[in-house]
This record gives C-alpha cells, structure tokens and sequence, in this order.
C-alpha cells in the first residue's frame, strides 16, 4: 500500500507519493503526481476544509485512475458537514448528503473517518470505516492522571460516551442539557442534571468545537454545581473563535489533528492516527 497525503501538514501513515499541486488564476485545483511507479493500492489522506480541498481529493483520484491504479481507499478524519445532517428550517440543505453524495461517486474502496458527529454520516457513506474517539479519550485521561466524571454535553452525546465509559471500564457519567434556536443559533438554558458534583475533575467529552458557546455556557453551569477542575475532551478541533475564553474555563483542552494543526499554550494535541 502507498500513500498520497494531500496536505503536507498531515501525514499520518509515513511518507507520502511525490506530487505537485497548485490552484490555477480561474481558482480550480490542479495536481501532477510525479512518480510513474506506484502499487496497484493507494490510500489518500485528506484534511478538508473547504470545497477546493474536496477538489484537490477528486482530482488526485481522478489522475490515480488514469495512471491504472486498481485499489484507491481515502482517510477523511474530519468529514465536512457531518454537522448539517437534518433539514431544521425550509430552505436549508441536507450538507452531509451533498458530500457523501460526492465521496460514493468514486467508489473508493474504503472510506476512513474519525468520531462522525451522528450516526448519519457513516449510513451515507459506502465501504466506510469509523474510528471511534475510545482511545484517543484514553489517551487524553492519562494526561489528566486523577479519576473524573464524564460529561456529555447534551443528549445527542450521551450513547456515545457511555459507550466511551464502557470502554475505560465504567467511568461515571454525567448529562448536561441546552436550548438552541434553530434559526438563529443562539444557545441558552444551559442545564446539568446533578446536583452536586462535590469538587470532582469533570471532563466534558464532545466530537466538534467550533466557536466553543457550548463549553463556555458549559463550564458555567457546572460551577454552579460545584464542580472541581475542568478539562475539555474536543475530536475536532476547529477553535473559530479562538481559545483564550475556552482556557480561562478549561485547565486543558484535549483535540486531535483532524482538522489542523494547532499549539497553543492549555491545549494538547494528540494524532488521530498513530
């Protein structure tokens, strides 16, 4: 199996196959791959975060077809717009389809992704293989190195961290709540239900953040429930807003490299493929 890692930055499976790679004045993608010599398999890797990445991956499968390679499988950690997977208002589109959509087109032989936000991504996708966040949470508790509770930050959450504490062997578990307006975005009613958490570490465990309202909110009404230190357990890290406000709350953010590259002072960053 070789390996054609797309961004340069992320290089998770070793070295990668030689090739060019630029965007033409019109702004469409283009790539030259310059070694003639390849297996018959090759996995891509990819961080997408805009259509022009989701570009530069369809045209490498493109010219890896033209070139007779048989088996092409593609690792997507972080899959774009896994969190526009419902139609909330009349107007809007189902986003995570229209990737999909794109992704089956290729018929890839095996589609890797990280910690899909729901369950409908991976039903989407053909030939998809999901890696769950179990161990990368695992990872993340030994840095903290004392017994917490876990946090789910809402009810779409929770199966999956129980199903995280099933796997560290029974880590207590804690259900939190908020109202969001659909149309608007804005975030309110924040609510845990537990009364007193009596100082423990609470660690709270989520696949995305974005502008981090959700944790801010968050970590405010656990210290109102007397909570002890806070840590933030984040799969995909995007940080929009930045992570100076997340770390006045957090004593340590925990993400991955799925999708960038991020040091910052407070924040450990683990790989998502080792």
């Amino acid at each position: 199996m070789r390996y054609l890692h797309l961004d340069p930055s992320f290089t998770p499976y070793g070295k990668s196959i030689e090739f060019e790679a630029f965007v033409f004045n019109g702004g469409e993608p283009h790539i030259k791959i310059l070694e003639q010599n390849i297996e018959d398999s090759v996995t891509i890797t990819h961080r997408i975060n805009s259509f022009n990445d989701l570009g530069l991956l369809m045209i490498a499968t493109d010219a890896l077809r033209r070139m007779g390679i048989k088996v092409i499988n593609v690792c997507i950690p972080y899959f774009p717009a896994a969190r526009q997977d419902r139609v909330m208002v009349s107007g809007e589109s189902l986003s995570v389809k229209v990737y999909a959509d794109i992704i089956n087109a290729q018929q890839y032989d095996q589609v890797t992704v990280f910690d899909p936000h729901s369950e409908v991504t991976p039903a989407l996708l053909d030939n998809v293989k999901v890696i769950e966040n179990y161990e990368f949470v695992k990872q993340c508790l030994k840095h903290i190195k004392e017994e917490v509770i876990l946090v789910s930050p809402d009810g779409g959450a929770l199966k999956k961290i129980y199903k995280v504490s099933e796997f560290l062997g029974g880590v207590e578990v804690i259900e939190c709540s908020k109202k969001r307006d659909v149309k608007t975005g804005q975030l309110s009613g924040f609510r845990v239900y537990e009364e007193d958490l009596k100082g423990k570490h609470c660690v709270i465990v989520d696949d995305i953040c974005d502008g981090g309202g959700t944790f801010l909110g968050l970590a405010k009404a656990l210290q109102e429930k007397n909570a002890g230190t806070l840590s933030l357990i984040i799969s995909h890290g995007i940080f929009s807003k930045g992570i100076e406000e997340l770390s006045q709350c957090f004593e340590t953010i925990f993400t991955t490299n799925s999708f960038r590259d991020i040091e910052e002072e407070g924040v450990v960053q683990i790989p998502v493929l080792r």
